[in-house]
């Protein structure tokens, strides 16, 4: 059963070779690389600054009197802690968050980014306001940033996510299409090859095309996780390759033509994408992906590669990800057993 497996996967690997599948995937994390060298980093004008303050805040003199009086410069957020400040930061929904410090008499800036537009226009904007009442004393002592990374590393999970969609609901739904339009599929049914050997055949291929893209796209970005980091990462890309492998296999199947599967494969592609990638932008949208699958694989792997997360503080998201391979293999393999659209 092992050696019809390996064959079968060495085999696919061939044919993904021959007919320029594998370049595909090996383009696209190139493709991603260079265009995060072209992106410009600095932000677009800020036209209304939306600052958290903390209610009963002892904060420096003729601050909070300036900012509320600076002519819609600012929009004040108020907060009982500073702990609920920074969720409503982490939330992006905000710019910064003002915190008063009994230590230095002025006041510590919290934000998303130290090196950002937004943290240069709040810095400017109140520094500003401080001349203009002609107050000496720091109102803004220190800076303190939740997120101290370049856009490479804060877009990396989303450029996971895009490779290991691409992967099963693009490249596997097409090739397993053309097996069986081409009668292909059939043909190996009818030797010794079993369903459940080509099915764990395909699934390797999957897996090992998202490995190889993940594993090109970290070296061309010279992306280093944390030591302890590796492992919980690897395990959720495992876990998300055989997850959307298997999925995009039912895909598939579900197809008669390579045509099908692609349009089908896209129909599938982009509302995993865009609701996981942007769920961090909208409220709606923060509701509704964690409802998908893709969502409970982009979230554990955004916190492990940018937050330190391990993998024991997904379990549930894990779960998910093997419950969901599991049910579209046993799916695939149902149809198989059916003959379906062959």
């Amino acid at each position: 059963m092992i050696r019809n497996i390996a064959l079968l996967t060495f085999n696919d690997l061939a044919m993904a070779l021959k007919n320029k599948t594998l370049y595909l995937v090996l383009f696209i994390p190139l493709f991603v690389f260079l265009t995060l060298e072209l992106v410009d980093n600095n932000g677009t004008d800020v036209q209304q600054i939306k600052i958290g303050l903390i209610e009963n805040g002892d904060y420096p003199a003729g601050l909070l009197e300036s900012i509320e009086t600076a002519e819609g410069a600012f929009e004040v957020f108020w907060f009982v802690s500073e702990e609920q400040g920074t969720r409503w930061l982490e939330e992006r929904n905000g710019d910064g968050v003002l915190v008063p410090t009994k230590e230095s008499g002025g006041s510590l800036l919290i934000v998303l980014e130290k090196a950002s537009f937004e943290t240069l226009v709040i810095v400017e904007s109140i520094a500003e306001l401080q001349r203009a009442v002609e107050d000496r004393s720091n109102w803004i002592s220190e800076i303190r940033p939740l997120q101290d990374a370049a856009i490479q590393r804060q877009m990396l999970p989303t450029w996971i996510l895009m490779l290991v969609l691409l992967v099963g609901f693009i490249v596997l739904p097409t090739q397993v299409a053309e097996e069986k339009e081409k009668k292909l599929l059939l043909g190996l049914l009818q030797t010794p090859i079993r369903e459940a050997e080509w099915l764990l055949a395909k699934i390797a291929l999957g897996t090992i095309l998202i490995a190889i893209a993940a594993l090109l796209l970290h070296l061309l970005m010279t992306f280093d996780s944390e030591p302890g980091g590796r492992l919980s990462y690897l395990v959720f890309l495992l876990a998300g390759g055989f997850c959307f492998s298997a999925f995009g296999i039912f895909v598939g199947f579900l197809c008669r033509t390579q045509a099908s599967a692609r349009t089908l494969g896209v129909l599938f592609y982009l509302p995993h994408l865009l609701p996981s990638a942007l769920a961090d932008f909208s409220e709606k949208l923060s509701s509704v992906a964690p409802l998908i699958p893709s969502y409970q694989f982009y979230q554990p792997v955004r916190s492990i590669l940018l937050d330190g997360g391990e993998v024991a503080d997904f379990p549930l998201q894990l779960l998910a990800l093997v419950g969901v391979g599991l049910l579209a293999s046993f799916l695939s393999w149902w149809l198989m057993k059916r003959r379906w659209l062959m």
